[in-house]
């Protein structure tokens, strides 16, 4: 064999690697199922959800806003499953932060939920909040690398102000308790922007996927469209944290349309990421 066909091939082996040791981590919002969206409603978006997410290739993702029907359409994805329950009930009913996951690439080791509350054991309203929120967790093991990880996945309240700030204390108190010293990953749509107390909070221990990224950040600033395709993209409320021990290569906001629309009303962000132990 000549020598460029050895280096052609170490070449490869070397890619071949360094994309196993990478996962893309990603959280959506995927704006819950109303006929009151007219021509953004579920049916006419689902398709190019679908496709975004295979395309891009996401290999684990949190999800907000889904009713239990749009998780399904999602898992019709060849290779993808998902957990979660609905944050009325703690079982079916409303709006899931279900995070989705490729069985070819990660072994489910453990899971469980929490409600964003001063009973977060029960379905259950926190504060001043709004609506019911619940945050969903996984414990993973990736079936190539060995490493063990945890997903955290949220949804913040979108108006009440205490409740994101007690949120966030809430968030590091269940991390602690759950995961311990292990490798997190703590995504969601946390309905506030970078400059806000919640977000500082969550800060002093967690890392912005977005300021660390070995490469430019790719696409807009901002994460919410509310299906305008002519919106400055200024609002940043979607995140990807990161604990230490993850390296962050790439992150994106992805502001991809199909006949003029956008497949939501929030852009999806991903990560990708490399974990630097076991």
């Amino acid at each position: 064999m000549k020598k460029h066909q050895v280096l052609l091939i170490l070449f490869f082996l070397g890619v071949n690697l360094f994309a196993q040791k990478s996962i893309n981590v990603a959280t959506y919002n995927l704006r819950l199922k109303t006929e009151s969206d007219g021509i953004n409603q579920w049916q006419f978006r689902v398709d190019h959800l679908k496709s975004l997410i295979e395309y891009h290739e996401f290999d684990i993702f949190g999800t907000q806003e889904g009713f239990k029907e749009q998780l399904d359409d999602i898992a019709e994805i060849e290779g993808l499953n998902y957990f979660g329950k609905g944050r009325d009930d703690g079982k079916e009913a409303g709006e899931h932060a279900a995070i989705f996951y490729r069985s070819d690439k990660f072994k489910l080791l453990d899971s469980g939920n929490f409600w964003l509350s001063e009973t977060p054991d029960v379905p259950s309203l926190g504060w001043d909040a709004d609506y019911k929120r619940i945050c969903t967790w996984g414990k993973f093991k990736s079936i190539k690398t060995k490493a063990k990880f945890y997903v955290f996945n949220v949804h913040f309240d979108h108006r009440g102000k205490i409740a994101q700030v007690e949120s966030a204390r809430l968030i590091f108190k269940k991390i602690g308790e759950i995961a311990g010293q292990s490798m997190v990953i703590l995504c969601g749509d946390f309905n506030l922007e970078p400059d806000s107390e919640g977000i500082a909070i969550i800060k002093k221990e967690m890392i912005d996927s977005r300021e660390v990224s070995s490469k430019a950040p790719y696409g807009p600033v901002g994460t919410f469209s509310g299906f305008n395709i002519n919106s400055k993209l200024n609002r940043r409320i979607d995140y990807i944290f990161v604990s230490k021990g993850i390296a962050v290569r790439k992150y994106a906001a992805l502001s991809d349309i199909k006949d003029n629309r956008f497949p939501s009303d929030h852009l999806p962000v991903v990560a990708k990421v490399e974990f630097d132990r076991k």
